[in-house]
């Protein structure tokens, strides 16, 4: 039987992203909680315990020794709870034999593919039968649609905050970047530098109202002159067509456009006083922790995915 100062794993959890991300903001973050929520967890914790976890400074948050201790121990139970996890939703073969995503278009196309094989790997030498994906690619907004319908089981979206709403888990950051062809002006000027103001008053090729690149990109825009859109097209890839064709420049995010920057059919030009970070989130409708079996596997491989970046 479990004595009284055995921690949640929640609070467990916690404490390990903490001793990763270096402060409890971060941690809250990286778990979809607020801080306030965090830090009353490491406090009941502490109490637990009966000696201090953290040291806590305006620059962050580090282990004491007892904390460094806990978290070693922490890791063990949370692998071993994970194995159990995955267990009892392996023996809900309903759940795991179909899951239905959306997924915005660059999460799509550029990073899911990867994270499924993974999963579907992690299952075949776990025993189990693999899981059957069903993922459709469409922009954010129509993702947290479907996902607050029941439409499909859990959605990925990019945008510079969480959506409301649902619940959410934050597996990945990427940054927004401005591209042109290389016969465009801007990829010959010295740098390859322009003004944030002459980027809002310049045409862009941009995507559809409604998706996470268009979200950030008006945010960032907000208080200056935006000049009428050259095009506006449904797809990443419809967007880096016509920038490599001379449409004009576009803001895309950087996974989206890697490849297209390492051969030269696209040029990226530095913005002065502009920055263009997003999020990139897990969403599902029900329950604080995404729903068990492959879809809670696919959010983990996610988030070890960025972490090992």
């Amino acid at each position: 039987m479990l004595g009284p100062r055995v921690p949640e794993l929640r609070a467990l959890e916690l404490l390990v992203e903490v001793a990763r991300t270096g402060t409890v903001s971060a941690a809250a973050d990286v778990l979809g909680i607020t801080q306030q929520a965090a830090s009353s967890r490491i406090r009941t914790m502490e109490t637990m315990i009966g000696e201090p976890l953290l040291f806590r400074t305006r620059r962050g948050s580090s282990l004491t020794p007892t904390g460094d201790l806990v978290v070693q121990w922490a890791h063990r139970v949370l692998e071993e709870a994970a194995q159990l996890d995955a267990g009892i939703a392996a023996l809900r073969s309903d759940r795991r034999g179909h899951l239905r995503i959306a997924s915005s278009l660059t999460i799509a196309e550029h990073l899911l593919p990867g994270w499924l094989v993974a999963v579907r790997a992690d299952q075949v030498r776990a025993g189990l039968e693999p899981t059957e994906f069903t993922m459709t690619a469409t922009n954010s907004a129509r993702v947290v649609d479907m996902v607050s319908a029941g439409e499909v089981d859990l959605g990925f979206v990019e945008g510079p905050d969480a959506p409301t709403g649902l619940h959410h888990r934050l597996v990945g950051r990427d940054e927004l970047v401005v591209v042109v062809a290389p016969e465009h002006p801007w990829a010959q000027r010295s740098r390859r530098r322009v003004a944030a103001s002459t980027l809002a008053g310049t045409p862009l090729v941009v995507r559809e109202v409604g998706s996470g690149t268009r979200t950030v990109l008006e945010r960032a825009l907000v208080g200056l002159a935006v000049a009428t859109p050259v095009l506006e097209l449904s797809s990443t890839a419809a967007v880096r067509a016509a920038v490599a064709a001379g449409a004009g420049p576009a803001v895309l995010g950087a996974h989206a456009v890697r490849d297209d920057l390492a051969t030269g059919r696209l040029v990226a030009v530095t913005v002065h006083g502009l920055d263009l970070p997003r999020r990139l989130n897990a969403v599902w409708r029900d329950g604080t922790q995404p729903p068990a079996g492959p879809a809670r596997e696919l959010v983990a491989r996610a988030v070890r995915s960025h972490q090992g970046r």
